[in-house]
């Protein structure tokens, strides 16, 4: 494991890349362990307030981020071990930042609700990216370029930038940004069947398409109902187990007959109804 760590990370020049990817996943899992003691009311937990105003911790992390990538420029020249150690900031604030980015993508408090499952989604993603890129993947990359010329290579770059995009407007979010590193899985997504609610979809298949295509629309229901809602189901609960259950029932109302009777005002002379007799919807006393 050591050999293999100084040869793959150290010797390759990725040892920034590691420390921000291993900070990016310790900070994730500690702020969510926090978060979820906080939300269980733990006594020596609480949220950072100042006043009445409650600090989210996407604050921490955009000044952490800034630190973080504002040493790294300085200190990339100086040496490994601190520029290691700026990556390694750099990799706090950013799981700091993207934990809450259903907050800046909906710019509103959606922490644990549905929509707060974004914010999981985007830190899956970073940490897959990551994780790829210390694989010694490239994205857009083809390893036989150097034996094709520059213009060939430019122009295998160009067509799987295309295959990425459509791949993407298909609403394969996650074939997209893997297939940038492993460039079969654009191919299969961009010729696969859209998802219906993908923009693709809604230009190609449905009724207000120039060329409304009733079948494919069908197919597609159909394959996101028997195979992409297990998978969702699966990666809902990956997501529950990790960082905690989101989709909080709304508060119930109460009883009607514990609610409180509103009445109505009484009107005023010279009204709309003045002959209207006024009733002020509380039983008269015996």
């Amino acid at each position: 494991m050591a050999g293999w760590f100084h040869e793959r990370i150290i010797e390759a020049h990725r040892l920034p890349l590691f420390c921000f990817f291993a900070a990016l996943i310790t900070a994730f899992v500690f702020t969510r362990v926090n978060v979820r003691l906080i939300r269980a009311r733990v006594r020596w937990l609480g949220n950072v307030s100042v006043g009445e105003m409650h600090i989210h911790h996407v604050v921490f992390g955009v000044v952490l981020t800034l630190l973080g990538g504002v040493a790294g420029l300085v200190l990339s020249d100086v040496s490994t071990g601190w520029y290691s150690f700026s990556a390694a900031v750099f990799g706090v604030g950013a799981a700091l930042v993207l934990d809450e980015f259903a907050l800046i993508l909906h710019l509103r408090d959606v922490y644990w609700q549905e929509e707060g499952r974004t914010s999981v989604d985007a830190v899956f993603v970073a940490i897959a990216a990551t994780g790829l890129l210390l694989l010694g993947l490239r994205p857009l990359t083809w390893n036989g370029a150097a034996d094709g010329g520059h213009w060939t290579a430019l122009a295998f770059l160009f067509v799987n930038l295309i295959f990425a995009v459509i791949t993407l407007l298909k609403g394969k979010i996650w074939s997209g940004l893997l297939g940038l590193f492993v460039p079969p899985l654009l191919y299969v997504g961009a010729v696969r069947v859209a998802r219906p609610g993908s923009p693709w979809a809604r230009w190609c298949y449905s009724e207000r398409a120039r060329r409304p295509r009733p079948r494919l629309m069908a197919k597609a229901i159909h394959r996101e109902e028997r195979w992409r809602r297990p998978v969702i189901r699966v990666k809902i609960a990956v997501q529950e187990f990790v960082s905690g259950r989101h989709d909080l029932p709304a508060p119930a109302l109460p009883d009607r007959r514990l609610r409180r009777r509103v009445v109505s005002p009484r009107p005023r002379q010279g009204a709309d109804h003045p002959g209207r007799p006024w009733r002020s919807g509380r039983p008269r006393a015996h």
